[in-house]
Protein backbone atom coordinates (compact mmCIF):
# COMPACT_ATOMS: atom_id res chain seq x y z
CA UNK A 1 0.00 0.00 0.00
CA UNK A 2 1.21 3.68 -0.69
CA UNK A 3 2.69 4.95 2.54
CA UNK A 4 5.12 7.95 3.94
CA UNK A 5 7.05 8.78 6.59
CA UNK A 6 5.41 10.19 9.47
CA UNK A 7 6.89 13.89 8.96
CA UNK A 8 5.47 13.72 5.41
CA UNK A 9 2.38 12.81 6.41
CA UNK A 10 1.92 15.39 8.97
CA UNK A 11 3.32 17.78 6.99
CA UNK A 12 0.90 17.00 4.49
CA UNK A 13 -2.12 16.95 6.71
CA UNK A 14 -0.83 20.45 7.77
CA UNK A 15 -0.72 21.88 4.23
CA UNK A 16 -4.72 20.37 3.82
CA UNK A 17 -6.23 21.06 7.04
CA UNK A 18 -7.93 24.46 7.92
CA UNK A 19 -8.43 24.25 11.51
CA UNK A 20 -5.29 26.04 13.38
CA UNK A 21 -6.22 23.86 16.72
CA UNK A 22 -5.99 20.85 14.56
CA UNK A 23 -3.17 21.11 12.93
CA UNK A 24 -1.38 22.74 16.29
CA UNK A 25 -3.48 19.07 17.81
CA UNK A 26 -1.45 16.37 15.44
CA UNK A 27 1.71 17.90 15.24
CA UNK A 28 2.03 17.95 18.45
CA UNK A 29 1.37 14.16 18.45
CA UNK A 30 3.48 12.98 15.78
CA UNK A 31 6.15 14.66 18.26
CA UNK A 32 4.75 13.69 21.25
CA UNK A 33 4.20 10.01 19.79
CA UNK A 34 8.10 9.72 19.18
CA UNK A 35 7.25 9.29 15.24
CA UNK A 36 9.87 12.06 14.50
CA UNK A 37 11.93 14.89 15.76
CA UNK A 38 10.66 18.30 16.12
CA UNK A 39 14.07 20.02 14.36
CA UNK A 40 13.26 17.18 11.85
CA UNK A 41 9.21 18.07 11.10
CA UNK A 42 10.70 21.63 11.34
CA UNK A 43 12.79 21.10 8.10
CA UNK A 44 9.84 18.81 6.06
CA UNK A 45 7.68 22.24 6.96
CA UNK A 46 10.08 24.48 5.51
CA UNK A 47 11.14 22.71 2.59
CA UNK A 48 6.92 22.53 1.74
CA UNK A 49 6.96 25.90 2.12
CA UNK A 50 4.12 25.68 4.82
CA UNK A 51 5.87 27.92 7.67
CA UNK A 52 4.64 31.24 5.83
CA UNK A 53 1.42 30.08 7.14
CA UNK A 54 1.08 31.78 10.90
CA UNK A 55 -0.87 28.74 12.72
CA UNK A 56 2.01 26.33 11.03
CA UNK A 57 4.78 28.32 12.02
CA UNK A 58 3.43 29.29 15.42
CA UNK A 59 2.85 25.47 15.92
CA UNK A 60 6.47 24.33 14.74
CA UNK A 61 8.26 27.22 16.96
CA UNK A 62 5.96 25.59 20.47
CA UNK A 63 7.66 22.12 19.49
CA UNK A 64 10.65 23.27 19.00
CA UNK A 65 10.41 24.83 22.67
CA UNK A 66 9.80 21.88 23.76
CA UNK A 67 6.03 21.95 24.13
CA UNK A 68 4.48 18.28 23.55
CA UNK A 69 0.57 18.72 23.48
CA UNK A 70 -2.24 21.32 22.76
CA UNK A 71 -2.63 22.03 26.40
CA UNK A 72 1.05 22.59 26.99
CA UNK A 73 0.81 25.11 24.04
CA UNK A 74 -2.03 26.46 26.07
CA UNK A 75 -0.18 26.65 29.05
CA UNK A 76 2.68 28.57 26.91
CA UNK A 77 -0.17 31.01 26.01
CA UNK A 78 -0.89 31.50 29.43
CA UNK A 79 2.19 32.27 30.47
CA UNK A 80 3.39 34.98 27.33
CA UNK A 81 2.98 37.69 28.08
CA UNK A 82 3.07 37.73 32.27
CA UNK A 83 6.00 38.63 34.03
CA UNK A 84 6.91 35.16 35.38
CA UNK A 85 9.88 33.81 34.59
CA UNK A 86 10.24 31.28 30.99
CA UNK A 87 9.93 27.80 32.10
CA UNK A 88 11.57 24.99 30.39
CA UNK A 89 9.26 22.61 28.94
CA UNK A 90 9.59 19.18 28.94
CA UNK A 91 13.18 19.02 30.71
CA UNK A 92 14.34 15.64 31.99
CA UNK A 93 15.15 15.67 35.57
CA UNK A 94 18.13 13.42 37.16
CA UNK A 95 20.14 13.42 40.53
CA UNK A 96 23.04 13.84 41.21
CA UNK A 97 24.03 10.09 40.45
CA UNK A 98 22.35 10.31 36.92
CA UNK A 99 19.32 8.26 37.86
CA UNK A 100 16.60 9.86 36.14
CA UNK A 101 13.53 11.53 38.16
CA UNK A 102 10.69 12.73 36.22
CA UNK A 103 9.75 14.87 33.12
CA UNK A 104 7.29 17.86 34.29
CA UNK A 105 5.54 20.01 31.38
CA UNK A 106 7.21 22.98 32.40
CA UNK A 107 9.93 23.31 35.29
CA UNK A 108 11.77 27.11 36.26
CA UNK A 109 15.32 25.63 37.22
CA UNK A 110 16.03 28.57 39.06
CA UNK A 111 13.23 28.50 41.93
CA UNK A 112 12.58 24.86 41.58
CA UNK A 113 9.19 25.06 40.85
CA UNK A 114 7.24 22.81 38.13
CA UNK A 115 3.68 22.54 36.66
CA UNK A 116 2.37 19.16 35.64
CA UNK A 117 -0.97 19.38 33.90
CA UNK A 118 -3.10 15.88 34.46
CA UNK A 119 -5.59 15.31 31.94
CA UNK A 120 -8.61 12.72 33.51
CA UNK A 121 -8.09 10.97 29.83
CA UNK A 122 -4.44 9.68 30.55
CA UNK A 123 -5.03 9.45 34.89
CA UNK A 124 -8.18 8.13 35.27
CA UNK A 125 -7.12 4.44 35.54
CA UNK A 126 -6.12 3.61 39.33
CA UNK A 127 -2.28 2.60 37.74
CA UNK A 128 -2.13 6.05 35.97
CA UNK A 129 -3.33 8.10 39.06
CA UNK A 130 -0.54 5.69 41.24
CA UNK A 131 1.82 6.64 38.67
CA UNK A 132 1.32 10.74 38.85
CA UNK A 133 1.15 10.55 42.39
CA UNK A 134 4.51 8.82 42.77
CA UNK A 135 5.85 10.43 40.40
CA UNK A 136 5.10 13.81 42.11
CA UNK A 137 5.91 13.01 45.73
CA UNK A 138 9.55 11.95 43.89
CA UNK A 139 9.76 15.62 42.39
CA UNK A 140 8.54 17.06 45.98
CA UNK A 141 11.29 14.97 47.49
CA UNK A 142 14.12 16.42 45.94
CA UNK A 143 12.89 20.12 47.10
CA UNK A 144 10.70 21.12 43.89
CA UNK A 145 7.65 22.49 44.40
CA UNK A 146 4.71 21.35 42.48
CA UNK A 147 1.40 23.25 40.63
CA UNK A 148 -1.14 20.76 39.42
CA UNK A 149 -3.70 21.38 36.88
CA UNK A 150 -6.37 19.85 34.30
CA UNK A 151 -6.40 21.07 30.39
CA UNK A 152 -9.39 22.79 31.46
CA UNK A 153 -8.29 24.96 34.16
CA UNK A 154 -5.84 26.00 31.87
CA UNK A 155 -8.59 27.35 29.33
CA UNK A 156 -10.99 27.93 31.71
CA UNK A 157 -9.61 29.63 34.74
CA UNK A 158 -5.81 30.64 34.05
CA UNK A 159 -5.78 32.91 36.04
CA UNK A 160 -5.76 30.39 39.07
CA UNK A 161 -3.17 28.89 37.73
CA UNK A 162 -0.88 31.79 37.16
CA UNK A 163 -1.67 32.96 40.67
CA UNK A 164 0.08 29.43 42.09
CA UNK A 165 2.06 29.88 40.11
CA UNK A 166 3.39 33.17 41.17
CA UNK A 167 2.82 32.48 44.52
CA UNK A 168 5.45 29.71 44.92
CA UNK A 169 8.10 31.55 42.30
CA UNK A 170 8.18 34.48 44.76
CA UNK A 171 8.36 31.92 47.99
CA UNK A 172 11.15 30.36 46.24
CA UNK A 173 12.83 33.67 45.68
CA UNK A 174 15.42 33.78 48.93
CA UNK A 175 15.81 29.57 48.40
CA UNK A 176 18.70 28.45 46.31
CA UNK A 177 17.60 25.69 43.36
CA UNK A 178 17.07 22.64 44.43
CA UNK A 179 21.09 21.32 44.73
CA UNK A 180 19.91 17.75 43.98
CA UNK A 181 18.49 18.07 40.54
CA UNK A 182 20.18 18.28 37.10
CA UNK A 183 18.02 19.72 34.59
CA UNK A 184 18.72 18.58 30.59
CA UNK A 185 16.62 19.05 27.47
CA UNK A 186 15.35 21.35 25.97
CA UNK A 187 16.89 24.93 26.00
CA UNK A 188 14.65 27.75 27.80
CA UNK A 189 13.14 30.17 24.79
CA UNK A 190 11.99 33.30 24.80
CA UNK A 191 8.00 33.86 24.24
CA UNK A 192 7.31 33.73 21.40
CA UNK A 193 9.95 31.71 19.11
CA UNK A 194 10.71 33.75 15.92
CA UNK A 195 11.73 33.01 12.27
CA UNK A 196 13.44 35.56 10.28
CA UNK A 197 12.87 35.45 6.90
CA UNK A 198 15.35 35.52 4.12
CA UNK A 199 14.17 35.04 0.66
CA UNK A 200 12.49 31.65 0.19
CA UNK A 201 13.83 30.57 3.75
CA UNK A 202 12.94 31.04 7.03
Amino acid sequence: MPSARPVRAAADFAARCPSPERVRSVLAQVVQSGWCHPHDLHTELRSARLLSRPAIQAAAGELLAGVRSVAEAQARDVLTGTDLPTPLWNTRLYTPDGTFLATPDAYWPDEGVALEIDSAEYHYSRDAWHATLHRRLRLESHGVLVVSATPSMIRDTPTEVLNALRTLLTLTTPRPTPPTLTARGHQQLALPVQFEIRGDRW
